[in-house]
């Protein structure tokens, strides 16, 4: 599976402005609303921040990954943001973050949600992607980033 067939223009926010971790989650958990339905949105934000809760997903770099898995889902959908001002987010590198990548996923597919975290984190390890995706005008810009940065190294 292809991060980039997980996100949608729709669910790409650019230039976004938060005030904190919860604002944030909720927003994105939000710009899943057609996928998830509106009525599984608050279990799911729930869901993100206990699971932030048991350690932060504030991964370094200016990157955090927000996820959780939920009986509620039966397939991964992901969202993302390029956060307008950096946010703390207690970070392993105590560096606020400007990238966050939202994973929500099947509880019955461990395998499959490590696998997408694991392709997440390699591709936002490359500081010539992350510099690409913050120079990008729009979610389009950012979509076609993750389709041609994902054909580099994983498709053949």
């Amino acid at each position: 599976m292809n991060l980039f067939s997980l996100l949608k223009t729709e669910t790409i926010l650019t230039e976004l402005k938060v005030n904190n971790k919860r604002e944030l989650i909720s927003v994105l958990v939000d710009s899943l609303k057609i996928e998830l339905g509106t009525g599984n949105l608050s279990e799911i934000k729930e869901a993100v921040l206990e699971r932030e809760e048991v350690m932060s997903t504030g991964v370094g770099k200016g990157l955090a990954i927000p996820h959780c898995k939920s009986k509620i889902v039966e397939e991964n959908f992901g969202a993302f943001a390029v956060l307008k001002e950096p946010l703390e987010f207690n970070a392993v590198d105590d560096q606020p973050v400007q990238l966050v990548f939202l994973l929500v996923g099947p509880d019955t597919k461990n395998s499959l949600h490590i696998k997408l975290l694991s392709r997440i984190s390699r591709l936002m390890n490359s500081s010539t992607f992350r510099e690409t995706v913050l120079s990008c005008q729009n979610s389009a810009e950012i979509l076609d980033a993750f389709r041609e940065e994902e054909e580099k190294y994983f498709i053949n």
